[in-house]
Parts: structure tokens; sequence; C-alpha cells
């Protein structure tokens, strides 16, 4: 399973802009999809974007599209989650996931095996 390591969160004010990384170790990192999710305490956790690291494909759920975009290194093993345009609905655990296990969903939460610790993202009105 990868290793997964977070960083990047922090509190901003609505309309602000945080950079989130995921750098994968321990994991063959070519070819695979990585995403991110959120969660809220007390709901489901949701998929936020995913990104193919062969070709940089991405995908997004369509409450961040066009805020936000995923990107990735390869050289360092590295995924980012650029956001802009905060919003306080925002405001929630942000994951990194990958070992992809299925064909479901590219956001399904239920698709990923390994998960990092989490980044708190905090968007204030």
């Amino acid at each position: 399973q990868a290793q997964l390591r977070e960083s990047g969160g922090g509190s901003v004010q609505t309309g602000g802009s945080l950079r989130l990384s995921c750098t994968a170790s321990t994991y063959t990192y070519k070819n695979k999809y990585m995403a991110w999710f959120r969660q809220v305490p007390g709901q489901d956790r949701e998929g936020v974007a995913s990104v193919y690291t062969g070709d940089g494909s991405a995908y997004y759920a369509g409450s961040v599209q066009g805020r936000f975009t995923i990107s990735r290194d390869n050289t360092k093993n590295t995924v980012f989650l650029q956001m802009n345009s905060l919003r306080p609905e925002d405001t929630a655990m942000y994951y990194c996931a990958a070992d992809r296990n299925s064909d479901s969903g590219i956001l399904a939460p239920w698709g990923y095996d390994s998960w990092g610790q989490g980044t708190q993202v905090t968007v204030s009105s």
C-alpha cells in the first residue's frame, strides 16, 4: 500500500486560495490514479478531483469544477490540488488517496485502498 503524506491546509477567507500537496512513498506511482477527497464531520467522504499520473488526465466534482485544479509532478511522486475562489462550503478535512482497486467511479471513495492522514481546510466568510 502507498504511504501518503498531505500538506498545505490552513485557514483562509472566502475567495482565497490554498495549494495542497500529497507525496507518495513506497508506491509505484507511475500510470496510476490518485485523488483528493474531503469530509465534513457527520457527512460522507466526497470525491473532489482525480488525476491519472500517466498522461495527467484530470476529473473533477461539479462543485469544484473551474475553481480547483489537480496536477502532478512525476519526478517527485507528488500530486497537487490548487484551490482558488474558496467558499465556506469547501471547509473540510482533505484526504489524498491512491491504490485504486476497482472499476468504480474515479471519485468514489470505496475505489481506493490507501489514504493519507488528512489536512484541514477552513474557509471563513
